[in-house]
């Protein structure tokens, strides 16, 4: 008769660990309650002095003008709520105000894609190959960071003027993405230079070419770069002040930024006109950071869990 295998014991089953326990004035995680609470506390009154600003401006723009500069003065609106002076300051007729926010949006939202379109593909060629002259290119273009419309006006005017752009959209649109290029090549080279060779040589080796390696392997990796570059870009060519005040002479032409201007005078200011243009430029700002936060912290944690 055959000898049979003995029959091993059943593996010990061991009960799962038990979760800490609460202790008082602890939290589950081990943080005192009482260290929490002063971290809530303390973000609350950062937060606090951060909007405070733009409460301010909120609060004014439903003011009259004469509680806005009475002495004492008004905290909170005396006679009522003026939802007026938002319909007021769009009627002012030395002002047009809806081509003033049309221009703005245009000019910030083809530059940011103009410089996308110029930054991706230089960032990436940088960050991949090492042609002669490499680090003299990316110093020359940080260089250029250093200067602002503010001091070359006078030169982007003349030279508006000799390509007859003076006073178009298109002038503001090359010159706000010239004068953010540098600052989102940089960004997204150093995004594509944390980026392994070995993943572009795979694809390649598996047929895909440089621009389907770009575009479909690197692009989705450096995402947050990418959101980086588009919020400062739109941002910085939101707020142009100086070149646009030099440069679009006609008042339908003129971005938001200039047109606020057009409410403060030598002996009187509009200043419930003021706040409310104010206010109505920061909300598009606003709703990019709205719908591109998500992608954001995707982007940001993408990877994390393999």
């Amino acid at each position: 008769m055959a000898a049979t295998a003995p029959v091993s014991a059943p593996a010990e089953v061991r009960p799962p660990a038990p979760l800490p326990k609460r202790t008082k004035g602890y939290r589950v995680d081990g943080i005192s309650r009482r260290r929490m609470a002063g971290r809530t506390v303390a973000g609350a009154l950062i937060a606090l002095a951060f909007l405070t600003p733009y409460l301010i401006m909120l609060v004014g723009s439903l003011k009259t003008r004469a509680e806005i500069l009475s002495v004492p003065p008004a905290y909170f609106p005396q006679d009522g709520l003026q939802f007026g002076n938002y319909a007021t300051m769009w009627d002012t007729p030395e002002t047009p105000l809806p081509f003033n926010l049309g221009s703005t949006i245009i000019i910030a939202v083809s530059a940011t894609i103009l410089v996308l379109l110029v930054a991706t593909p230089a960032a990436y060629y940088t960050a991949r190959f090492r042609f002669p002259g490499r680090m003299v290119f990316l110093f020359l273009v940080i260089v250029t960071q250093m200067l602002q419309p503010a001091v070359l006006t006078a030169g982007l005017f003349r030279q508006m003027l000799w390509l007859d752009l003076n006073n178009t959209w298109l002038a503001m649109i090359l010159i706000n993405a010239a004068f953010n290029l540098s600052f989102a090549l940089w960004i997204m080279h150093s995004f594509f230079a944390a980026i392994p060779k070995e993943i572009d040589e795979a694809a390649q080796i598996d047929g895909a070419g440089r621009f389907r390696v770009l575009f479909t392997i690197n692009l989705p990796l450096v995402w947050p770069g990418i959101v980086t570059a588009v919020i400062f870009t739109f941002v910085s060519a939101w707020n142009e002040f100086a070149a646009s005040l030099v440069i679009m002479s006609t008042a339908e032409n003129q971005p938001l930024s200039v047109a606020l201007t057009k409410f403060i005078g030598q002996y009187s200011t509009s200043w419930q006109y003021v706040f409310g243009i104010s206010i109505v430029a920061i909300v598009p700002v606003i709703i990019l950071f709205a719908l591109i936060e998500k992608r954001l912290i995707g982007g940001l944690t993408a990877g994390a869990v393999k």
